[in-house]
């Protein structure tokens, strides 16, 4: 059986990706309010990464330019300097004729906030950058809030994902960037899949450098070893329909919106 992380989830999850980047404003109140009250989400994912005086906070990026109206490193800037940004200073859902969330007080949250924000939401939560030392604090935060139940963790990182597991041996985590690409390539090359036991659920891009990588044959050798799968970032109506008939177990998508007309539609 699939993880208990996955008790009262049934499949096909919709996933909103950052809380929904291709909506507003990502990985912040707005998105998951939005994620959560108008598209019905079943899980958020969001990444997280440590400000200078070691706040969690969520944030996808290592710098702040893209998406704030700050720039360099978050790391190089403590929590009183990032409540002052703007986390809706760029976002446009029309190649930057307007700009309908700057000014608005969207901010980057604290992890803290969102877990209090949204007390019994699965999530599915990356540690960002490639620092192992970061899964202690994680881990105790999620434990100090009761919220390690709910929580997929993961790094594209392998050391941390193996970080995350030692802190959280029975949590729900998902293969890091070498586990996984082993059980995918034996997977499509028709080998015995290489399963690691310290991870129950893969996180997997829909295709590769053309290569389409979630096959009938993949989601076969996931279910012999009772691996949950997810693909991100599935945008177009038509890889979804796809995926949803060929029986994955959540998408993970910017648009939330869409995602849920799609499977409205089907009932």
């Amino acid at each position: 059986m699939p993880h208990p992380f996955f008790d009262g989830l049934t499949a096909p999850l919709h996933i909103a990706h950052r809380g929904g980047a291709g909506c507003g404003p990502e990985n912040t109140l707005w998105a998951f309010e939005q994620a959560v009250r108008v598209h019905r989400t079943d899980c958020i994912e969001l990444d997280v990464h440590a400000t200078a005086d070691g706040e969690i906070v969520v944030f996808h990026d290592d710098d702040l330019d893209r998406t704030t109206d700050g720039a360099g490193p978050l790391r190089a800037q403590d929590w009183a300097s990032l409540q002052r940004l703007d986390a809706g200073h760029t976002w446009t859902a029309d190649g930057g004729q307007t700009f309908p969330h700057r000014g608005q007080g969207v901010g980057i949250p604290r992890l803290v906030t969102v877990l209090r924000a949204f007390p019994d939401l699965p999530l599915n939560l990356e540690i960002k950058p490639d620092r192992p030392e970061l899964a202690a604090p994680v881990v105790a935060l999620l434990r100090a809030e009761g919220a390690l139940d709910r929580v997929c963790l993961g790094s594209f990182h392998d050391r941390v994902g193996a970080a995350l597991h030692a802190a959280a041996p029975a949590a729900c985590h998902y293969y890091p960037e070498a586990a996984l690409t082993a059980f995918v390539m034996a997977a499509l090359t028709g080998q015995p899949p290489v399963v690691d036991p310290r991870f129950s659920v893969i996180d997997m891009p829909l295709s590769h450098q053309g290569l389409r990588l979630v096959t009938p044959a993949l989601l076969d050798a996931a279910r012999a070893h009772d691996l949950w799968v997810n693909v991100w970032t599935v945008d177009a109506a038509d890889d979804m329909t796809a995926l949803l008939d060929l029986g994955v177990g959540g998408i993970m998508t910017d648009r939330p919106d869409r995602l849920r007309a799609v499977l409205d539609a089907r009932g």
